[in-house]
């Protein structure tokens, strides 16, 4: 369909792309008490420690992809960010009514997501 790819399409998709998951990381960063306490009510071990390593992945894979450094280490590192935090924090099963719609939208929201960053992966 398109002949030729403007170059700024790339860069402006690594920059949202990429933005979503620095400026997400940067807020999880002022939810620490709470989303700690959301992984310990989980069973998650060391919740800190998870938590911690989670938003450290957010904000330098993001980056990452951003500046288009290491693009296939940062969109595989995010795959794996959103399956485990899907995995913890979207179990729509254990909701019923309007709860289980949400945590159902997070699951095809970050299911989304985890094609955007294949598709990065496919065209390098």
């Amino acid at each position: 369909m398109f002949e030729a790819v403007p170059a700024f399409i790339p860069v402006l998709g690594r920059l949202l792309l990429g933005g979503a998951f620095v400026f997400a990381g940067l807020r999880n960063l002022g939810s620490m008490p709470f989303l700690t306490d959301a992984l310990r009510a989980r069973g998650v071990p060391l919740a800190s420690l998870v938590l911690m390593t989670g938003i450290a992945i957010q904000c330098v894979a993001g980056l990452l992809l951003i500046l288009g450094l290491y693009s296939a280490f940062a969109a595989l590192a995010l795959i794996a960010f959103l399956i485990v935090a899907t995995l913890i924090f979207h179990n729509f099963w254990d909701y019923q009514g309007e709860e289980r719609v949400a945590h159902l939208n997070g699951v095809i929201t970050n299911t989304a997501l985890a094609g955007s960053f294949l598709l990065a992966l496919a065209i390098g």
